[in-house]
């Protein structure tokens, strides 16, 4: 890919976040299955990813898989290693622990949508978490984010039930969050086609989510329902956190914005049609780091690195070293 169309300035802003000579290099590709395409999880202590496929379909069979794949960055070429740690449906993820990061499990037929933890090294031991709304089933938990008290928050759509891997929904389209200090679960944010990325500011002030009600489960597109972005204000009652101020962030004008993040200046990222929008702080499209068949996810890597999920192949973008992301910081 030329690196002179590779990255798309709607705002003179835009140059100083590429910096002075800004680079996107394919570090990996698979033409077998589009083995890049959720979660994105940055370890930098092991210089590894984590990373969760598309959904492949057996042919003769018709069964459903996701394959999670942990990506070590530091041979070149990079080594892949797949991994089998028993998370049924595994899309988006987040760091946790030293040891540990969080996936989300959409679930199946037989075993339950929700989050799971799953050990950064072998044997790559995984746990449920949390399965379950006081008992009602989850949809199929779709991204993940933690807060620094600890909570975790994650959207949970019904893109399982419209794939055909999930039962009938028992519960509305909806952004939740669970304490992990007291074993609490509350819906926080509702009013969704398909809420889908979650993440915060580097404040956590603000929580901002995407709904991709414009692609629907069976593959279909529906340009007159949204692919937009909300921003929620977070605001304390009683001692607990709610979203107040809903607002419309963003809308993209390619696809939709699936997985988001923020840097630590406050723009904010997401994984579109074309490739990566970028936003500012205040809804301004400043540009866009164009990828060819789009990105549904990515991560943050160190120094203004970004890796980039791009189903087939997985690309290593380089932006200022001054750039970093809001949920590592480095």
């Amino acid at each position: 890919m030329s690196e002179n169309t590779a990255f798309q300035a709607h705002n003179d802003k835009f140059h100083c976040i590429l910096g002075p000579s800004p680079t996107i290099n394919l570090l990996h590709q698979n033409d077998a299955y589009p083995f890049a395409h959720e979660a994105g999880i940055y370890i930098q202590s092991a210089k590894s990813l984590f990373i969760t496929s598309n959904r492949c379909i057996d042919a003769n069979t018709k069964a459903q898989k996701i394959q999670i794949t942990r990506i070590d960055l530091s041979t070149n070429p990079v080594t892949v290693e797949e991994l089998d740690p028993q998370i049924p449906m595994g899309n988006g993820g987040v760091n946790y622990s030293d040891a540990e990061i969080l996936i989300c499990g959409q679930g199946n037929l037989n075993e339950p949508s929700g989050l799971y933890t799953m050990s950064t090294r072998a044997p790559y031991t995984s746990k449920l978490l949390v399965g379950d709304f006081l008992g009602r089933p989850f949809n199929s938990v779709n991204d993940v984010v933690v807060h620094s008290d600890g909570s975790i928050w994650f959207t949970d759509p019904i893109y399982g039930f419209e794939q055909g891997y999930r039962p009938k929904p028992q519960l509305p389209c909806q952004v939740y969050r669970y304490s992990t200090a007291d074993g609490s679960i509350r819906a926080v944010a509702d009013g969704f086609g398909r809420p889908n990325g979650i993440c915060f500011s580097p404040d956590e002030g603000t929580v901002y989510v995407t709904d991709t009600d414009r692609h629907h489960g069976d593959g279909t597109d529906d340009p007159h329902r949204v692919s937009s972005i909300y921003a929620f204000d977070m605001s304390v009652y009683s001692g607990q956190p709610f979203l107040t101020n809903r607002r419309l962030f963003a809308m993209t004008n390619n696809g939709i914005p699936d997985g988001i993040k923020c840097d630590m200046e406050g723009n904010v990222y997401s994984g579109c049609g074309d490739g990566i929008h970028i936003w500012s702080p205040g809804g301004v499209l400043l540009g866009r780091i164009r990828i060819e068949g789009g990105c549904a996810n990515f991560c943050f890597g160190k120094k203004g690195e970004i890796f980039a999920l791009n189903e087939h192949r997985l690309w290593r973008v380089q932006l200022g070293s001054h750039v970093k992301g809001a949920l590592l910081g480095i």
